[in-house]
């Protein structure tokens, strides 16, 4: 697969080749000790041949998904005082119906000491770079996420050693886990198998910046899965960052993507369903060739990680639900407030807000969101 390269990046790619194949070749694995109706997983890549290990019981006619926007509990040294208690305020909506759970990991699980930061020579507070200890995954698992991603901007801040580590912590906590180059992960719930595809603009990463690979990607996961839902982590950052533009989208002179013209090519090519966070502000929502579209899901948690002033304060939790054969049934979204430390809690404003944008953004085209949260197609 031909991918774009940042020029950033380059000097970690031979080093990252040979621990990712490390991790690749022993990274299937089943869930353990999963609550009852939640999904089995099997992680696979694209190259793999291996299929989702079968799950008890009949099989569903639809499958439910709550989906949330980047989370992390902090950066080592500066760490949540009770992280076991740090979801419990939106614990029992994060689950409440759901039997795929997916977040978007912004950040490493890793003891690995060197950072981005200290290669790039950055002063100090200008660069950010994200871990939490690997026993934090058992707070993400308690939570009730069942699947974690890697494609965005923070999963290689302590380069190839820092990533290879959270991806077998999250396997090993019986976690999914998708994101990498060429990685197509399959979760089964119920009867219904669901492969997931994660792009984000970096080589390490499945690359969002190489449509045609992008679709390949997509189209074989489609081939695997009757419900594939694909995550992107694009467009610009910030408060005023909120609106779609259409166009290509940059954040400090990086090409974040054209996350429009993405996710079209993506429902093109086989998603059933595409969901995005990155621009650490909600987006509005869009219904394409009758599936939808989140194009931001905002933050959803930290530890002082993220600002939390303004518009950014406002989180979802979103739940869809789709026909065993990937086609919408419903939707719904839960608003979730940000404390000043990051913490979630339910409330504040964000049905209004993802309401008002998304009439703004598309128009006839534009999910309706009831105020009780409930989202139909126009």
């Amino acid at each position: 697969m031909r991918l774009w390269v940042p020029t950033r990046r380059l000097a970690h790619l031979s080093a990252l080749a040979l621990v990712l194949a490390a991790v690749l070749g022993a990274a299937a694995c089943s869930a353990t000790g999963r609550p009852a109706g939640r999904a089995a997983v099997a992680h696979s890549t694209g190259a793999a041949t291996g299929s989702a290990s079968p799950a008890a019981g009949p099989t569903q006619a639809t499958v439910t998904i709550a989906a949330v926007g980047d989370t992390m509990l902090g950066t080592t040294p500066g760490l949540p005082p009770h992280p076991r208690r740090y979801f419990g305020a939106v614990r029992r909506e994060l689950g409440r119906g759901a039997q795929i759970v997916f977040g978007n990991l912004e950040g490493t699980l890793t003891v690995a000491a060197a950072s981005k930061c200290a290669s790039m020579h950055a002063p100090s507070g200008q660069c950010l770079a994200f871990r939490d200890p690997p026993r934090y995954v058992r707070y993400l698992k308690h939570a009730g996420f069942t699947i974690l991603n890697d494609a965005n901007n923070h999963s290689f801040d302590f380069g190839a050693a820092g990533q290879a580590q959270t991806v077998r912590t999250i396997h090993a906590a019986g976690l999914a886990q998708t994101g990498l180059p060429g990685e197509i992960t399959l979760v089964r719930a119920g009867g219904v198998k669901v492969a997931f595809v994660a792009f984000a603009p970096y080589a390490d990463t499945a690359s969002l910046l190489d449509l045609p690979a992008a679709r390949a990607l997509i189209k074989r996961a489609a081939r695997r899965a009757s419900v594939v839902v694909v995550y992107m982590h694009a467009g610009a950052e910030g408060a005023t960052a909120g609106h779609v533009t259409g166009h290509e989208e940059y954040f400090l002179g990086e090409d974040r993507g054209n996350p429009q013209a993405f996710a079209h090519m993506a429902i093109r090519a086989g998603a059933s369903l595409v969901i995005a966070s990155g621009p650490h502000v909600l987006r509005g929502m869009q219904f394409y060739r009758h599936h939808l579209i989140a194009y931001s899901l905002a933050d959803f948690a930290s530890y002082n990680n993220f600002a939390t002033g303004g518009d950014l304060d406002m989180s979802v939790i979103l739940h869809v639900t789709l026909s065993a054969a990937g086609a919408f049934e419903h939707a719904r979204i839960d608003p979730v407030q940000l404390t000043g430390q990051g913490q979630p809690v339910p409330g504040g404003g964000a049905i209004s807000f993802v309401s008002q944008l998304s009439a703004q953004d598309f128009g006839a085209s534009a999910a309706r969101i009831l105020p009780s949260g409930v989202i139909t197609p126009p």
